[in-house]
């Protein structure tokens, strides 16, 4: 029997393209999103199951989450791309609390229903799977992205958080936590950023770690190195580099 995959955030950039590459895959996959037209356009393409429109900040999220759990017939591992932010060197406050309501109150809404979901419905022999894309923005506090460097610390720990919660309970679901660098994608367009990532790419290595069972993944193996010297670096002398693009 085929394992069936909601991707959250298949609307564009690496979503879609893990949508895109689990159903080749042989998966059967379910995807969501705010842009319906996009939705349909990529069930258009063929391979995809079904669809629900979605936004993460909305308080119905959940019960749309499970009705398309439904749709699909149930779930064995939940996709979660669905992620905003901004270089904020003006801190704009709409930014700030704009990237807080989706980054931090819809993702963790919807990755409590799907932990949820899991710890009552899951009967597999297998563990069920929550995937989530984080960044190596939470590594350290980045000055020019305040609030999307913050939510994603916040998401780092909340999966780290689930993952030991899961093995106190017994319950059957292990957790990626998925860190890329900067990949090419509506989410960084115009700037300047180097070792910019391709969304496909970024997708084939995301489907390897699920695949494989890995708890963290940095994406790719430069971001890899950049991390650990990153996390050598003291925070006094962090506040006083010049981060920005």
């Amino acid at each position: 029997m085929a394992k069936k995959a909601i991707v959250m955030g298949a609307t564009s950039g690496i979503g879609m393209e893990v949508a895109k590459l689990l159903a080749a895959k042989g998966w059967q996959v379910g995807i969501a999103g705010r842009r319906i037209e996009r939705l349909q356009a990529l069930i258009s393409q063929g391979g995809i199951t079904c669809y629900q429109q979605i936004d993460v900040t909305s308080p119905d999220a959940p019960a749309q989450l499970l009705e398309l759990i439904d749709k699909l017939g149930g779930m064995d591992l939940y996709f979660h791309s669905s992620g905003i932010g901004w270089q904020n060197n003006t801190l704009d406050i709409e930014k700030e609390l704009k990237t807080v309501e989706t980054n931090g109150l819809g993702f963790t809404r919807m990755v409590d229903t799907a932990f949820n979901w899991f710890a009552t419905h899951h009967q597999n022999n297998s563990k069920a799977r929550i995937a989530c894309i984080t960044s190596i923005a939470g590594t350290k506090g980045l000055g020019a992205s305040p609030a999307y460097s913050a939510t994603k610390r916040f998401q780092n720990h909340y999966l780290e958080c689930l993952s030991q919660q899961a093995r106190m309970r017994h319950l059957p679901i292990a957790i990626t936590d998925i860190r890329p660098g900067f990949v090419k994608t509506d989410l960084i367009a115009g700037s300047s950023y180097p070792l910019q990532l391709k969304p496909e790419d970024v997708a084939k290595h995301i489907v390897s770690a699920i695949e494989n069972g890995k708890e963290v993944k940095v994406i790719d193996w430069r971001y890899d190195i950049l991390v650990f010297l990153w996390q050598l670096i003291p925070r006094w002398l962090w506040t006083r580099l010049r981060i920005t693009t």
